[in-house]
């Protein structure tokens, strides 16, 4: 018995000897598993694993501390993990190992003593009695104890509270005379930190009598000990020149303050408060002493002590200034040390509330910011914290806040709003002086909003946005949450609604009005809701009105004032007028409801301030009070210059100006405002100009003939005279000054034409207004100008737009007309600065519709000087080169709008004469224009031309069939715009087009919402247009020429012609070639009457040939060219031929053709290919230099054919031929590229080669493979096979094929496109294919055996019946000279199994025999072919006989087993996927395949492991394959569930559940499945060397005691130690870790 026990004890004593020796590794991580190893050790055998870590220990005397530290600390979690089991005599080795290990160096080693204390406290917890009685034996009286021994006792007494105090006494006791002893500052510190701990540990326990052991215990118990030590700390050890021991003492004194004598405390104060104080000035980090003092002032205020009156003033002259030094929130302390400062304060206010504020009251005056802001956080505190001791001092408070409240400075300013705010809680608000706090919150809700401005290294530096945010806060908080604050608010805060200083805070100002007024309503005051008897500084409601109103115009700003303005307007609206009360509730809600449903950008300003105008309407109508409305005007004119801030607001209250004089019914009083307004206007201000205007515009609707009155005694007034008269206030203005009040004249004057009743109006407008006007024109002034030309334009609307216009001659139109192209003519044609020519624009589209008519000349002129004006403008006439890039945005829309001015005009102008004369007049103009060589000037004309063309067609009514004789001309002149270098122009010249067809279509006789369908076809093409694509744009020109061949008369088709003609010379080379096309779609089309041109028209597209190569000019010279070769093919063929190679883009032309008639290409495609065939295609040319060998040169015949099989074959048109010799192009193609691969061009064909890539920007390659793989290529796209095409792309396998080194998968990937999309063409190219097997070229036949491979991979050789046929020509080519034919025909052999899964089993024998055949390839060095055999068998193995398979079985497991290791990835994969494969044919001869299972099983879960992913799927399938046949369903089931392809495996975890189904299914194969991981302690591979360690450590975790025997120990520990010197620390973690798990094996 006492032998099986120690046995044990031996071998685990030996596995944590083994970790142990390992500490010495300098690897962190692998010190943190040897320290994981031995804990896991110490779960199952503390006591030993405690023994045994001390006997370590002390027979490794001399062990360095660093790895001493590693085995302490696993001891601390041994014990602290099984304290509740540990045996009392393991505890005293335990105690007496740590006791030694802490004292045994008289020095103090921090790291190594601390591990030693750590164990002690954690025994300790338990173990008191005897941790005290081992550590008290080193703590003798009259010798100074060791450093940790005090740390120990502080450690534990915090620790184990009710344990530890009973110590205390006499531990006290002992402790005091060596204070004296002690010279070293780090003993002095380990003191103070023990008294420290001691005296918090006995509050604790007094604190906690009744659970305390001994409830007998109190505080007189201590308290002499603890004065005695203070005396010593403070006397002598405070005044150390050393910081940190002053701060130990600081930290010490402050909790020992609670425990000592009363009387001894109240006799210390004096000394002790200046001693703690003094220290502020030598640390710099206050906190702890800060903390100090606070526990000292609270130990002091328990005791009821006088001394504080004293020490008080010292106290607040120290405390003071922390507080003002701000706090930083990235130092945590600088905040803590603020905390406990305050909490001074508060300690002290309640016992000297006079004092203090004497104190703090006067620092508000401080010059210094941070004394103000200090003083303020102080007086919030004390606010907030002492509210008893505070009430009778509120008015004194309130009265020392006058200056703060005047300071400038933000963080002040922040601490103000902050004591307002606890003010405001505390009832110091309802004193007198609180409305001067309110008043200064709502000036600082008034600041301006800024972005905030980046943050300076000052952390308490606060922006003014943070200031008017908080004060924002603190007002709506103030008026919801603190009920006290009512009836301080309301109604006080609506004296600053009104003052225009207060409008940055209306909105919060408006919200908390609502929100106190909502509350008196509900208390029932809604009639007396503001009464004005008592409140005599309230704003009247006219005012109130007035300022909702009008900042209710620009809802959004200043965070949406608009919705608020508006929802207190309507909570006061009994207040405003009793009659208001049902229209305000109806209305007000649709207004707010408008401005929610809207936002900022999408809000159109005009519509919002009709609905308020007419809102003020609808308010003056239900008023209906005139003597109201007029105190209500005048009230509107007073708040006038308040805005001049407020340029938006201030037209706005203009326009309610004018709407509620309008409402007046006193003449009198609208005179007297009209002139009051005139004199104070600020006419320099463009938007108050503009809100005057529209005052008298609006008033003029009630008041036309009091306003044209005050307008008129404006005209004769001395500010146009520099003479005194009624208007002398304007006696000193500058000329400048009157041209702005001249501007403001004659806009009202338009303004009153636009809004006056027009039956009132006409009849003034040339004897009362032109006549003020006209004397006025002969101006430079910008401003001036602009209000001329826009009172002229509304003066104009006005006439139009009255009920008479038809009556009415206007006769001085002319001269306004004239007087317009003057102000157009003066703008300058480099730049659009200004909207005069634009607003003139839109004043001649109203002039010229009025009556009379315009001369001819005058028209003309008109219509030149307007084109000029706009069309030559430069491009971008948003961005100007001298002007500022932000405006840019201003000057597109000023650009739009005036070329939207342009179009309206000259439809005004056309509407008068809706002819085809008319039309013609109007592009007689357009016509240089659309023809311009710049595009800006183009693009311009032609969108005004689809824009009238629209608008005649619109408005064209035919009422008899007559020619539209110009049409011809107008077509030529749009349709090749179609094909514009500008997406633009060629969107607009279509709809040109378009118009012009359905104008004849018209003049024809049809109805004008006749739909023909050729012309509708025009519209769906102008999607194609809107991207220059040639073959779009050839496309469109051909369908429009089709649809105009169609509808142009014949007479006109020769005109037409002609026109074109002239259109091949065409600046824009896109409308040049669009001409061409054209040609040519109307020779098709109307070839019969034109046959004897054709031959001329051919020349002379010929020779523009030679002369520009332009895509027009190669079209025609096709033509020529294939009538020639319909006639002299051969000819033709030869000579192209015999054109220089590379060939220039004339002859690839030429070539292309030929292409345009199947029977003529058939015969020209099969004289080429006997060309490629006939010549050898290539020449062995021996090389300059010694040993390069020889290169291969391309023979010039085949070379040239292949190159003009491309250009033909490109040609779309030759589909039908090229399909008619699919096979025999097919194949000579496929060669072709087989015998180019790795040759090189002829030496004078390279130089020449090179010379035309200089020429052309990217010509075709010449390179002989590169020429073949295209044309090939082309081939199959014209052959119908684009499929394949793109599939081969896709695959990247026209790259490939062209590569010497992967040829053979480029065909591989061409054969099995073939067999997906043209599978019915095959059996001619087999056909075709076979013989070249026997072919003397290695490449033909590498290509032809690449490419029957990959079709067997497919059923179409089946379905063909070529399966025979291909399968036995590769079993042929195992014999094959050439290494990689054998591969391939290997391959070919394994993909029947993809390709003719049926025929398997027909043909098994045969192809097994091939594949072990391969896998014996005695010339494969590399083993490539072996590969080969083994990746085709695992294919074929599901569907060859078992039967075949059986005989061979072992043979095959046995001969791959050596590659499952293999350094080529892809013999591992392959090997491991048979092997897989093969455990399928297992059940016949299971028991000598589950032998071959369990000799790869370790290989096969370690390369789970492996570096290679798909190594790593390998071995998932093999493992997911072999779990049914190894007889243990828990491991199938893993197998199949953890190593699914998808599923990402946690190994660890994994290994950690296989070891254990291995070892309760085959616990006998432990030591034969630990051998084989011993052998990939040697691997190359790290995570596999990894693996190994651990998978032996998961077997010995799950492995039953009864099967330990077998394992080899010895050789397996020695082993691990080895490799725990392996260089990778992930490794060596491993091994550790493992070591640990071994104790369940000893």
């Amino acid at each position: 018995m006492m032998e099986s026990r120690i046995k044990p004890c031996l071998s685990c004593s030996g596995l944590a000897t083994t970790l142990m020796d390992a500490t010495t590794d300098k690897d962190p991580l692998v010190q943190e598993q040897i320290y994981n190893a031995l804990c896991y050790l110490g779960e199952s055998e503390p006591e030993e694993i405690l023994h045994s870590c001390d006997e370590y220990l002390r027979q490794h005397d001399k062990l360095a501390y660093p790895h001493r530290v590693i085995i302490l600390k696993a001891m601390e979690t041994v014990v602290k993990n099984n304290i509740a089991s540990l045996d009392k005599s393991t505890a005293k080795v335990v105690i007496f190992l740590a006791s030694n290990e802490m004292t045994k160096s008289k020095e103090v080693i921090r790291e190594w003593q601390q591990a030693a204390s750590s164990v002690l406290v954690a025994v300790g917890q338990r173990f008191i009695n005897k941790v005290m009685e081992e550590v008290l034996t080193k703590f003798q009286p009259g010798i100074l104890p060791h450093y940790f021994i005090v740390q120990t006792f502080a450690n534990l007494s915090v620790s184990n509270v009710f344990g530890m105090v009973p110590f205390l006494n006499s531990i006290l006791g002992t402790m005091l005379p060596m204070l004296g002893m002690a010279k070293q500052d780090h003993m002095k510190s380990v003191f103070c930190y023990a008294l420290q701990h001691f005296s918090e540990s006995i509050q604790e326990y007094l604190a906690n009598l009744d659970k305390a052991p001994d409830p007998t215990v109190r505080k007189d118990t201590f308290s002499n000990e603890i004065f005695s030590a203070y005396e010593v700390l403070f006397n002598s050890w405070l005044q150390h020149r050393e910081a940190k021991l002053r701060l130990a003492v600081v930290e010490a004194v402050g909790p020992m303050s609670y425990l000592m004598p009363s009387e001894k405390l109240e006799e210390q104060l004096p000394k002790l408060i200046p001693g703690i104080l003094a220290l502020y000035k030598k640390h710099a980090e206050a906190f702890y002493i800060s903390k100090s003092l606070c526990q000292i002032l609270e130990a002091s205020v328990n005791i009821g002590s006088r001394s504080l009156d004293v020490q008080l003033d010292a106290l607040l002259g120290t405390l003071h200034p922390q507080i003002c030094a701000p706090a930083d929130p990235s130092v945590p302390l600088t905040v803590k040390n603020h905390t406990e400062v305050l909490r001074c304060f508060t300690v002290l206010a309640c016992s000297f509330p006079d004092r203090v504020l004497a104190f703090l009251l006067p620092k508000l005056e401080s010059s210094n910011e941070r004394t103000r802001v200090g003083t303020l956080l102080i007086m919030r505190q004390i606010i907030n914290s002492t509210p008893s001791q505070m009430e009778i001092k509120k008015p004194f408070i309130l009265s020392s806040m006058k200056l703060p409240l005047q300071d400038s400075n933000d963080k002040v300013k922040r601490a103000v709003v902050q004591v307002i705010s606890a003010m405001a809680h505390h009832g110091y608000l309802e004193q007198p002086g609180g409305e001067a706090m309110m008043e200064y919150l709502v000036r600082q809700c008034a600041l301006p909003s800024e972005a905030p401005k980046k943050q300076t290294p000052d952390a308490d530096d606060l922006t003014s946005d943070s200031v008017q945010s908080i004060s924002v806060n603190t007002l709506f908080l103030l008026s919801t949450t603190v009920d006290r604050m009512n009836n301080v608010l309301w109604p006080y805060l609506l004296e600053f609604v009104t003052p225009i200083q207060f409008t940055n805070a209306l909105t919060p100002l408006c919200k908390s009005l609502m929100y106190l007024a909502m509350k008196k309503q509900e208390e029932g005051e809604n009639a007396s809701l503001i009464r004005y008897d008592l409140n005599g500084n309230l704003p009247s409601p006219y005012a109130l009105t007035t300022r909702l109103l009008v900042v209710s115009s620009q809802p959004y700003a200043g965070d949406c004032r608009g919705t608020a303005a508006l929802r207190l307007l309507s909570v006061l609206q009994y207040s405003v007028h009793p009659a208001l009360e049902q229209l305000w509730s109806k209305r007000v809600p649709s207004l707010v409801e408008h401005i929610e449903e809207n936002t900022e950008k999408c809000l159109c300003q005009k519509e919002w301030e009709e609905k308020l105008l007419l809102f003020l309407q609808e308010t003056l109508a239900a008023v209906s009070d005139n003597t109201w409305i007029c105190h209500f005007v005048t009230e509107m004119c007073r708040q006038l210059n308040s805005y001049n801030g407020f340029p938006l607001e201030k037209n706005f209250l203009y326009k309610c100006i004018g709407t509620t004089l309008g409402a007046c019914t006193s003449k009198d009083l609208v005179q007297k405002q009209l002139q009051e307004l005139l004199e104070t206007a600020r006419y320099h201000e463009e938007a108050e100009r503009e809100g005057l205007a529209s005052c008298f515009g609006i008033c003029a609707i009630n008041h036309l003939e009091e306003t044209l009155a005050k307008l008129e005694d404006f005209v004769r007034s001395d500010v146009f005279k520099k003479s005194v008269g009624l208007f002398s206030i304007f006696k000193d203005r500058s000329d400048n000054e009157v041209e702005k009040i001249k501007s403001t004249l004659i806009l009202c004057y338009g303004f009153v034409a636009v809004h006056a009743p027009k039956e009132l109006v006409l009849s003034r407008i040339e004897a009362d207004i032109l006549k003020n006007i006209f004397q006025y024109f002969n101006t430079k002034d910008l401003t001036l100008k602009l209000c001329l030309i826009r009172s002229i334009c509304m003066i104009s609307q006005a006439i139009y737009n009255g009920g008479k216009c038809g009556d009415f001659v206007f006769s001085r139109k002319a001269e306004l007309v004239a007087q317009m192209v003057e102000f157009i003519k003066a703008e300058p044609l480099d730049a659009m600065r200004t909207p005069v020519r634009q607003r003139a624009m839109v004043t001649c589209t109203y002039l010229v519709v009025l009556e009379p008519h315009l001369s001819d000349p005058d028209r003309t002129e008109l219509i030149d000087t307007c084109l000029a004006s706009v069309l030559a403008l430069p491009p971008d006439p948003g961005q100007e080169r001298d002007g500022i890039g932000g405006d840019a945005p201003h000057k597109e829309i000023l650009y739009g709008d005036t070329l939207s001015a342009l179009k309206d005009l000259l439809k005004s102008l056309l509407q008068r004469n809706l002819t085809p004369h008319g039309l013609q007049d109007m592009f007689a103009h357009l016509g240089p224009w659309i023809k311009s060589n710049k595009e800006q000037e183009r693009q311009r004309a032609v969108e005004v031309s689809a824009a009238l063309l629209d608008f005649y067609l619109g408005k064209l009514n035919v009422s008899t069939v007559i020619p539209f004789y110009n049409l011809g001309v107008l077509i030529a002149l749009f349709s090749p715009r179609c094909s514009d270098s500008l997406a633009s122009v060629r969107q607009h010249a279509v709809d040109c087009v378009y118009c012009l067809l359905y104008i004849q279509l018209c003049y024809e006789g049809f109805a004008r919402d006749h739909t023909d369908e050729m012309v509708e076809g025009l519209k769906a093409l102008k999607k194609g247009l809107e991207e220059p694509d040639f073959t779009v744009l050839f496309h469109t020109c051909h369908n429009i020429a089709m649809v105009v061949g169609k509808r142009v008369p014949p007479d006109q088709l020769m005109s037409l012609l002609l026109a074109m003609f002239e259109g091949l010379a065409d600046p824009d080379k896109n409308c040049s070639r669009a001409a061409t096309v054209m040609i040519n779609s109307l020779l098709k089309e109307r070839g019969s009457v034109l046959q004897e041109k054709v031959p001329d028209i051919m020349s002379i597209i010929h020779s523009k040939l030679q002369e520009v190569d332009e895509e027009h000019v190669r079209k025609a010279a096709q033509q020529t060219v294939y009538i020639l070769a319909s006639q002299h093919k051969s000819v033709v063929v030869s000579s192209l031929l015999g054109s220089a190679l590379p060939f220039d883009s004339h002859t690839c032309a030429m070539w292309r053709s030929l292409a345009a008639e199947p029977t003529l290409t058939s015969q020209i495609l099969e004289q080429l290919l006997e060309k490629v065939n006939r010549d050898v295609p290539y020449k062995e040319s021996k090389c300059f230099l010694l040993g390069s060998g020889s290169e291969r040169i391309a023979t010039p015949l085949p070379l040239a054919a292949t190159c003009a099989l491309y250009e033909i074959m490109s040609a779309p048109e030759s589909g039908a031929a090229v399909l008619g010799l699919y096979a025999p192009l097919f194949v000579t193609l496929l060669l072709r590229v087989s015998c180019t691969v790795g040759v090189q061009l002829p030496k004078s064909l390279q130089s020449r080669e090179r010379r035309s890539s200089s020429l052309s920007p990217a010509p075709r390659s010449l390179h002989p493979c590169s020429c073949a793989v295209e044309t090939l290529k082309v081939m199959l796209a014209r052959g119908g096979s684009e499929a394949v095409t793109r599939a081969v792309g896709s695959a990247g396998g026209w790259d490939l094929m062209a590569s010497p080194e992967r040829h053979h998968d480029g065909i591989a990937v061409l054969a099995g496109a073939m067999a997906r999309h043209a599978g019915p063409r095959l059996p001619l190219i087999v056909k075709n294919l076979v013989p070249t097997l026997s072919s003397v070229f290695d490449s033909q036949r590498i290509t032809t055996t690449a490419f029957f491979a990959e079709l067997l991979n497919s059923n179409v050789v089946n379905d063909l019946m070529l399966l025979e046929t291909v399968m036995d020509n590769m079993t042929g080519r195992q014999k094959d000279p050439c290494m990689l034919v054998r591969m391939l025909a290997l391959r070919g052999l394994g993909n029947i199994s993809s390709g003719s899964p049926e025929k398997v089993r027909k043909h098994g024998a045969k192809l097994l025999a091939s594949m072990v055949n391969g896998m014996d390839d005695k010339d494969d060095p590399h083993n490539l072919v072996a590969l080969e055999a083994m990746s085709s068998l695992s294919k074929l193995l599901d569907h060859l006989e078992e039967r075949d398979i059986q005989s061979m079985l072992l043979h095959i497991a046995i001969r791959i087993r050596p590659f499952f290791d293999s350094e080529q990835p892809g013999l591992r994969q392959s090997s491991i996927v048979l092997f897989g494969n093969l455990t399928k044919f297992s059940e016949d001869d299971c028991e000598a395949f589950f032998e071959q299972i369990l000799n790869g099983l370790v290989t096969l879960l370690l390369h789970l492991q492996d570096p290679k992913p798909e190594v790593v799927k390998a071995c998932k399938f093999a493992l997911r394959m072999c779990g049914p046949n190894m007889g243990c369903e828990g491991l199938c089931d893993m197998f199949l569930n953890h190593l699914r392809e998808d599923r990402s495996l946690h190994y660890g975890e994994f290994m950690n559940n296989v070891c254990k189904h291995l070892m309760q299914s085959y616990p006998e194969m432990l030591n034969r499945l630990i051998l084989t991981n011993l052998f990939y302690f040697k691997s190359n591979w790290v995570d596999i060397r990894a693996a190994a360690p651990m998978f032996i450590g998961f077997l010995v975790l799950h492995v039953d005691e009864d099967h330990c025997q077998q394992v080899d120990l010895d050789q397996l520990i020695s082993a691990l130690n080895l490799l725990l010197k392996d260089p990778v620390p992930a490794v060596r973690m491993k091994v550790a870790e493992t070591l640990g798990r071994l104790v369940r094996i000893l």
